[in-house]
């Protein structure tokens, strides 16, 4: 079974920047629809950024784009998530999650229960 393990988190304040990794190992398939989520205190999960690992495309949630950059590493197996401007609304535990297979619709528009496979967590904090 595919394991994630997200690294990289940590406190900046606000226009600092972070880059968040996400190390998979274990999986099966020769391509993944992989995402970035978030989740503050009170609040549902949200996409931040997903990207189809056969070809490199990349779609971002509005809050983030032009700031954060989403991008993988095939010989290092590993997903980044480059956070750069950030802003203290940036602050929660950052998921990276994975979906065997091309992005389609629901995986694309970032539903966090159309991916199966999860990491742990990282923490981002944003604050002066």
């Amino acid at each position: 079974a595919q394991v994630l393990v997200e690294s990289g988190g940590g406190s900046v304040q606000p226009g600092g920047s972070l880059r968040l990794s996400c190390a998979s190992s274990g999986y099966s398939a020769s391509s993944y629809c992989m995402g970035w989520f978030r989740q503050a205190p009170g609040k549902e999960r949200e996409g931040v950024a997903v990207i189809y690992t056969g070809n490199d495309m990349t779609n971002y949630a509005d809050s983030v784009k032009g700031r954060f950059t989403i991008s993988q590493d095939n010989a290092k197996n590993t997903l980044y998530l480059q956070l750069n401007s950030l802003k203290p609304e940036d602050t929660a535990m950052y998921y990276c999650a994975a979906r065997k297979g091309i992005c389609f619709v629901d995986t694309w528009s970032m539903r966090p229960d159309a991916f199966n496979t999860w990491g742990q967590g990282t923490q981002v904090t944003v604050s002066s």
